[in-house]
C-alpha cells in the first residue's frame, strides 16, 4: 500500500475536523484519523503524519483515501470487516481433551502444542486456547513416591497427630541436617537485574568445601535452633541434641520429629535417648520426608539464601545462614498443619500400590 491520493480539505470539513479533534468525548480512534487529514491537508510527508498522530504508515494511506471517497463520515464509522472464524464446535474440543489425556504416538512421551495442532487439523493458538481453558499442561509433570512403610498410617497419624493438637506442657521439635552445604565462588562477576533483562551467574564456580547445617524447628513458635557443623555422624548429631537440651526449659517434654537417617538410630544415639528420658523421638514413614515440618525451613533457606549466594569459604558460607536464623528468629511465626491424616490416607490411596 502507498499513498494514491492528494488530500484538499475544504474550509467547512476543516472546521469540522478541527472540532472533532478539541472534542475531549470523541473517541482516540477518530481524533486520530482527523489528524490523519488535516497534517495530509498541511502537505507533510507520511512519516510526519504518521509520527505527529501516532499511527503507522499503512494507516496514514488508508484514512487518506476512505476520506477522498468518502469525506468526513468515512472517518466516523468503521468499515466492512470480514466475519470472525466460528468458535470450534464442542466435539472437536472435547476430542482434543480427550487425545491430550491419552498417550501420544510412537515413542513421544508428551504431547506438544504443535503435534496436537497437526493431530486434529486445528491451529496452535487454537489448541492453546482450549488447553488453558481446560487447565491442561502435558510439558509438565510432578513426580511422587508412596512410601512402603508397613506402619505408615500409624506415624502419619502420630506425627499430624503432634502438630495439629500438640500435648500440654510439651515442646514439638521436628530435627533435621541439611549435609553438603556447597561454598561456591563464581569464576567471574554475575551482571545485577535490569529492565528487560535478567541477572546473569557464570555456569562454572569454584568450590570451597562443605558444610552441614542440622536445624531444630519449633513446630509451636517458629523458631529454630540451628548449628554447622564439617560432618554429620552420630557424633555431631549427639552435641546438637546437647545444645538442644540446653536451650529447652525443664520440665517440658520434647517430642522430637526425625527421619529415618542411620545416624537418627544410631547405637550411640539411642543411649543418649536412654540418658535423657523427656525426650521422645517419632520417626517419619520411610519415603516421607514430606511430613518433617524442618523441611520447609530447609527450602526457604536454599532458594533465599544458599542457591544463588556467591561464598569465598566455608567460614562466609556458615556466617550468611547464621545471619539468616537470626533474621528467622527475630519474626518466628507459628507452623501450621491444615490436613487432618484421614484427608492425607484418603488422597493416598488413589496412588497406584507399588510394587515389591
Amino acid at each position: 500500500m502507498a499513498q494514491t491520493v492528494s488530500v484538499i480539505v475544504s474550509a467547512a470539513d476543516r472546521a469540522r475536523l478541527v472540532a472533532i479533534v478539541g472534542d475531549r468525548s470523541r473517541p482516540l480512534k477518530h481524533v486520530q484519523r482527523a489528524r490523519i487529514v488535516l497534517y495530509s491537508a498541511d502537505r507533510l510527508s507520511v512519516l510526519k503524519v504518521a509520527r505527529r498522530a501516532e499511527v503507522s504508515r499503512p494507516a496514514v494511506w488508508r484514512w487518506q483515501r476512505h476520506y477522498a471517497e468518502d469525506g468526513v463520515e468515512r472517518l466516523l464509522r468503521e468499515g466492512s470487516r470480514k466475519p470472525g472464524k466460528p468458535p470450534v464446535p464442542l466435539p472437536v474440543v472435547a476430542k482434543v481433551v480427550a487425545l491430550t489425556c491419552s498417550e501420544p504416538p510412537g515413542e513421544v512421551t508428551h504431547w506438544t502444542g504443535r503435534a496436537m495442532a497437526e493431530a486434529t487439523g486445528l491451529s496452535l493458538t487454537t489448541i492453546q486456547r482450549i488447553w488453558k481453558a481446560h487447565k491442561l499442561a502435558p510439558h509438565r509433570l510432578r513426580t511422587f513416591k508412596r512410601s512402603r512403610d508397613p506402619a505408615f498410617a500409624e506415624k502419619v497419624e502420630d506425627i499430624v497427630g503432634l502438630y495439629m493438637h500438640p500435648p500440654a506442657h510439651a515442646v514439638v521439635l521436628s530435627i533435621d541436617e541439611k549435609s553438603q552445604i556447597q561454598a561456591l565462588d563464581r569464576t567471574q562477576p554475575g551482571l545485577p537485574l535490569k529492565p528487560g533483562k535478567c541477572g546473569t551467574m557464570t555456569h562454572d564456580y569454584k568450590r570451597h568445601g562443605t558444610t552441614t547445617l542440622f536445624a531444630a524447628f519449633n513446630v509451636l513458635d517458629g523458631a529454630v535452633l540451628g548449628r554447622c557443623m564439617q560432618k554429620h555422624t552420630h557424633q555431631e548429631f549427639i552435641r546438637f541434641l546437647n545444645a538442644v537440651e540446653r536451650e529447652v526449659p525443664a520440665g517440658k517434654i520434647v517430642h522430637a520429629i526425625l527421619d529415618n537417617y542411620a545416624t537418627h538410630k544410631h547405637p550411640k544415639v539411642r543411649e543418649w535417648l536412654t540418658r535423657h528420658p523427656r525426650w521422645v523421638f517419632h520417626f517419619t514413614p520411610t519415603s516421607g520426608s514430606w511430613i518433617n515440618a524442618v523441611e520447609n525451613f530447609f527450602s526457604v533457606l536454599t532458594r533465599r539464601r544458599i542457591r544463588r549466594g556467591v561464598f569465598k569459604s566455608i567460614a562466609n558460607l556458615q556466617a550468611a545462614i547464621n545471619r539468616y536464623l537470626a533474621e528467622h528468629n527475630a519474626n518466628p511465626k507459628p507452623f501450621i498443619w491444615t490436613k487432618p491424616a484421614k484427608v492425607i490416607l484418603a488422597k493416598l490411596e488413589r496412588l497406584p500400590v507399588p510394587s515389591v
